[in-house]
């Protein structure tokens, strides 16, 4: 490999999520946010947000009879 052409490897990297989490990792910048992590994704925190978009959610649990 040539030398001096790899861009700066930083072990004690940070991560800023916008929930307010922060964690350390490696990267190749020393700080870089983030818009999601494992504390405010919906998959982790069991909550689910639905976009209704001109009542096409409720539509649909009425066509497939999903009312609970």
């Amino acid at each position: 490999m040539k030398p001096g052409i790899h861009p700066t490897y930083y072990p004690e990297a940070t991560a800023l999520c916008s929930c307010g989490s922060v964690y350390t990792t490696g990267s190749t910048m020393p700080e870089f946010r983030v818009e999601i992590c494992n504390q405010c994704h919906p998959f982790f925190t069991g909550e689910q947000r639905i976009i209704d978009t001109e009542g096409r959610v409720e539509r649909l649990m009425r066509r497939f009879n999903l009312n609970q």
